[in-house]
């Protein structure tokens, strides 16, 4: 007999016996799980979406250029700061924060009084009329800031501005509501009682300090801002 036949008749016997007879007839072939492209645009855009859309926002703030136009700031101490204290990026941030809240509470209590038709399958729960409610409202706190502060240069600007953002604050919370569906998620996580995670709450805020930021940059340089 043989020493590979002796070998064929304990492989026959215990079949368990591959493992180790493996190391005898050659490396026992591993399974390699294949990596799909769409794991690999995945793990892109999340890096994407929520390390490169916040950084924005410390882009917004950083705008270093003195919002010379706002009557306001010609009235600060100079104790306090002066006029190098007021600059266009805190400006911008504190009116793009106040807009988007304005837009979320106007989207959310406007819906919920007079909300009829649904504005996409995505999200079945938002309205046309909250959405136009939330519009309305962005724009009257962006109006606000113009009135107090006089920034940005006349209030047509400063309506602008409050769509801008409540486009962008909309089209954020859309896509969350995208992911979450993706993924068969209701919230993106019970962190908050009766509110879902963080980024349920900060859905809105993501593509904001991008988009306004781009705006302000390259758009109102435009009208003389």
């Amino acid at each position: 007999m043989t020493v590979l036949s002796a070998l064929g008749g304990v492989q026959a016997a215990c079949p368990h016996s591959n493992i180790v007879l493996g190391r005898l007839q050659g490396p026992i072939p591993i399974p390699v799980k294949k990596v799909h492209f769409s794991q690999l645009t995945s793990a892109v855009f999340g890096l994407f979406y929520c390390g490169y859309l916040p950084s924005f926002w410390v882009k917004l703030r950083l705008l270093s250029v003195p919002a010379v136009h706002s009557t306001f700031v010609h009235s600060w101490p100079v104790a306090l700061g002066g006029l190098t204290h007021w600059t266009v990026g805190l400006m911008a941030t504190f009116m793009s924060v106040a807009c988007v809240i304005a837009a979320d509470t106007g989207a959310y209590f406007t819906g919920k009084r007079f909300g009829r038709t649904q504005l996409s399958a995505i999200s079945p729960k938002k309205t046309v009329e909250g959405a136009l409610g939330g519009l309305l409202f962005a724009m009257a706190t962006a109006l606000g800031f113009w009135r107090v502060l006089h920034w940005p240069l006349n209030p047509w600007i400063a309506a602008g501005l409050g769509m801008v953002i409540f486009g962008a604050s909309l089209f954020g919370d859309l896509l969350e509501s995208v992911m979450k569906r993706s993924a068969g998620l209701k919230d993106a996580s019970a962190l908050i009682p009766g509110h879902g995670g963080l980024l349920d709450r900060f859905d809105s805020y993501m593509f904001t300090g991008a988009i306004v930021y781009f705006h302000i940059k390259f758009v109102l340089p435009l009208f003389g801002v």
